[in-house]
């Protein structure tokens, strides 16, 4: 049976890779941007972008900004950038022309290929090393993190 010292510093270790992990992510998105001449910032806004799109439910200028947690002023500077560059665009919503949603524009689709093709296939390469119990157990657990960064970040909102 494991010892509780035991339980703890497993968990220590998990949190300070947790914590390796945000970081190297950061840096991770920061070279792809610089490589593709992206402000960091883009990038962030065009991966929400395309959440939006992926999961049906297109941001607004407003909610993009909430999201990166942006003016006005530099939530449009962003978006403007990017619809230059053809990495976005905007659409009048069919059913509110008042309202302005954003879509990834026809070159975004190269520049996510260029991103998540390598990094699901290292993924990959990770985890052909676990069993699918192993995997699940993992599954479970980033889930709950997740969940536990969302709350978080809205109590740091809020407050």
């Amino acid at each position: 049976m494991d010892s509780p010292a035991a339980g703890v510093a497993v968990r220590d270790e998990l949190i300070r890779l947790l914590q390796r992990h945000f970081v190297e992510s950061t840096r991770m998105r920061r070279a792809f941007a610089e490589r593709h001449d992206l402000h960091p910032t883009d990038w962030a806004a065009l991966l929400a972008v395309m959440q939006g799109d992926r999961t049906g439910t297109p941001l607004t200028p407003g909610q993009l900004g909430e999201r990166l947690l942006l003016s006005s002023g530099a939530t449009t500077a962003v978006v403007d950038r990017l619809e230059r560059a053809g990495h976005l665009r905007r659409e009048r919503d069919r059913r509110d022309r008042r309202r302005v949603t954003l879509h990834r524009g026809e070159s975004t689709h190269t520049l996510i290929a260029a991103f998540y093709e390598p990094f699901e296939a290292s993924m990959e390469a990770v985890m052909v090393g676990f069993t699918a119990l192993e995997l699940a157990v993992v599954q479970r657990f980033l889930s709950d993190i997740v969940g536990q960064l969302v709350d978080d970040r809205q109590r740091l909102i809020e407050s």
